[in-house]
């Protein structure tokens, strides 16, 4: 666990990693495969990447860009996370097309969730019954506890392999694409980001309430790299051996 005095910090310590991991990633496999997180707390994040020295220091040419989630919005919507990220900061990076694989949220639900798997199924060259293998996965968590669009209640995707999967809820209440636990959990890397007040009941039922069966409490990283970065404000409520001061 990180904790940065302020939401400014916390972004700049996301970024940081993700630049470390795109790094990495590419030097060792010749690819930086990444998912980002729709919300309003990663915009912060997002956009420190297309500013100095971000801007020049990643490895962009080796970037590949996916989402976790995506409301069935067109793009143009204010709720499209792919959408928001275009005008954050996609258009500023140098990043060509076939770079950013954005979900289809602009088709019916079950067309874009099969649209989605074949993408995935062919960038990674996977067989039917394979689940795809992310460098760095960024997350964020709900105030009650959700992620991506995995929402407290749904256990659809407990215990299955589907790479995807259609869901109805949230606020605003809409029809989603969101990628599943089983994918989620095999990233190399997991990265949550929570800032805020806010955000310190729900952190505080994640770390200490082994029993609320959050999807927050499902996510594991297949190599044991998960790290949370939080802020004071988001920190509050935790006790001091989870989050030293």
């Amino acid at each position: 666990m990180v904790i940065k005095d302020n939401p400014a910090k916390a972004a700049l310590t996301a970024a940081t990693i993700f630049a470390d991991t795109c790094r990495e990633s590419i030097s060792k496999r010749g690819r930086f495969a990444v998912v980002l997180s729709g919300g309003s707390t990663p915009r912060l994040f997002h956009r420190i990447l297309a500013e100095e020295p971000f801007l020049s220091e990643v490895e962009w040419a080796g970037a590949h860009i996916f989402w976790v989630d995506e409301r069935c919005v067109p793009e143009d919507n204010p709720g499209s996370n792919y959408g928001t990220a275009k005008r954050d900061f996609l258009d500023r990076l140098p990043l060509l097309p076939g770079q950013i694989h954005p979900m289809p949220g602009r088709l019916p639900p079950e067309t874009g969730v099969s649209r989605y798997q074949t993408e995935l199924m062919d960038f990674f060259c996977l067989k039917r019954g394979e689940v795809p293998i992310f460098d760095l996965i960024s997350l964020g968590v709900g105030k009650d506890g959700h992620i991506a669009s995995l929402f407290p209640g749904n256990t659809s995707s407990d215990g299955e392999d589907k790479l995807l999967e259609t869901v109805t809820g949230g606020d605003p209440y809409l029809a989603r694409l969101t990628m599943s636990y089983s994918v989620l959990n095999q990233a190399r890397r997991i990265v949550f980001l929570a800032t805020g007040v806010g955000k310190a009941r729900i952190l505080k039922a994640i770390f200490e309430d082994s029993e609320a069966l959050l999807p927050a409490q499902k996510i594991f990283s297949s190599e044991g790299n998960l790290t949370w970065i939080l802020d004071r404000d988001a920190a509050s409520l935790l006790p001091a051996k989870i989050a030293p001061q």
